[in-house]
């Protein structure tokens, strides 16, 4: 997939951490979609990377201090700030971002974003404990409250051996989010639109200790969240308990059970687009158990029997609803039978459009930070139309689910007009 980056003169600082090898491969791909790159590096990103490898990629000489005499005796670092168009930061280490939050001016990266008035993005990257840190998330919102796109972290494994959200974005990831944005800035296609997501699993407790859960990951429906702001949208985020970060200007709603889920959809309503991408219980336990259940004490090994009742149907809910948003859309996860489930789902729960996926594949589906939609759309004739997506990152094909869905509904406009 190719993107529009023409003519943009991006500033890119690069800050330390493991995760600076990515930002050579960001440089390559800035470069495919037109813009100039100019990279700035912080002292500890230099001991991840060398300077040579940027200069050879961007074709500019990379700048790395204050006290560099040749290009401060002109005040070179006032001439980078007016020549940037944009400043991208990745990877943003912990550090970088508290000194920005803070308004810190003490190398050359973090004097050049006081300096300049071109937008901001930073792509965060570092271990998952800082990231979640309050330190760490009362910085970011200083930096979102004044502007500033966020482009992840991603959750996965971590070069330190742990398994969280911080890791840096993928560079095709971050590209499409600064061609969005520029593409649509102040004018997107979702520009006055309410967009209501549900995202990642619900829990059903038992007792105090145990849940019935899957395997939902979150990824796909807050990637869906953070694409449907970045085109101009008011977003709504219903969010089962998953551990990622708040997309940059989604107003966000944690629940935990389906009917906490039901509730807050419901009570979210009137929006213009509905987007139920979480993947939420069939069943619940009748009775939760005021404490733990414990094995029995006897011989008697017959074993547990749990009576399990259905939770409510939130996307059918939401299609009968009098508040019915004018475009509603159901995810289905399955392991067999995908086409025959969509088409179902489609046909019984009477909603505009299913996107199927199909899960327990590798590099695919939960857990995973890539995934493949085949979307079902209901044709003039009453059959089912089908458009594949992916595979790619879930944060492109996210867009490219948007984007289907705003064409798909002009096209129906336009053909009853």
């Amino acid at each position: 997939m190719s993107f529009d980056l023409a003519g943009e003169r991006i500033l890119l600082g690069v800050s330390g951490g493991i995760a600076a090898y990515k930002a050579a491969e960001l440089v390559r791909r800035l470069r495919d979609a037109g813009a100039q790159v100019q990279v700035v590096m912080t002292a500890a990103a230099g001991q991840f990377v060398g300077a040579a490898t940027f200069q050879a990629l961007s074709g500019r000489t990379v700048r790395d201090s204050l006290w560099d005499a040749a290009a401060e005796g002109a005040m070179g670092h006032i001439e980078l700030a007016r020549w940037a168009t944009r400043v991208v930061i990745a990877p943003a280490s912990a550090d970088v971002l508290a000194r920005l939050a803070h308004g810190q001016a003490d190398d050359l990266l973090s004097t050049l974003c006081l300096a300049t008035t071109a937008p901001l993005a930073v792509a965060p990257a570092m271990n998952h404990r800082m990231w979640l840190h309050p330190a760490t998330q009362a910085n970011m919102a200083l930096l979102q409250a004044r502007g500033a796109q966020v482009l992840g972290p991603d959750a996965g494994a971590q070069a330190c051996g742990e398994f969280g959200p911080g890791r840096m974005a993928e560079p095709d990831a971050i590209v499409a989010a600064l061609a969005a944005s520029r593409a649509h800035s102040g004018d997107g296609p979702l520009t006055g639109r309410r967009v209501l997501v549900s995202a990642g699993p619900t829990y059903e407790d038992l007792d105090p200790v145990r849940y019935l859960g899957n395997r939902s990951s979150g990824k796909m429906g807050f990637a869906i969240a953070a694409a449907a702001a970045e085109m101009g949208a008011q977003v709504t985020l219903v969010a089962g308990p998953v551990g990622l970060p708040t997309p940059a200007g989604v107003r966000r709603i944690d629940v935990r059970s389906a009917h906490d889920m039901h509730a807050a959809v419901l009570g979210a309503l009137p929006q213009d687009i509905y987007i139920g991408a979480a993947a939420v219980a069939d069943f619940t336990p009748a009775q939760v158990a005021e404490h733990k259940i414990k094995k029995p004490t006897t011989s008697d090994d017959s074993g547990l029997t749990l009576e399990l009742v259905r939770t409510p149907d939130i996307l059918a809910a939401v299609a009968a609803h009098a508040q019915r948003p004018p475009l509603v859309v159901g995810f289905a996860a399955e392991t067999t039978g995908l086409a025959d489930s969509a088409r179902d789902k489609l046909a019984r729960k009477k909603v505009d459009a299913i996107a199927a996926n199909r899960v327990g594949v590798a590099g695919s589906g939960f857990d995973s930070d890539d995934n493949a939609l085949d979307v079902y759309w209901r044709g003039g004739d009453g059959a089912a139309e089908v458009v594949a997506l992916g595979p790619a990152r879930k944060s492109v094909l996210a867009r490219d689910l948007l984007r289907l869905l705003i064409e798909r509904v002009a096209n129906s406009k336009a053909a009853t007009a």
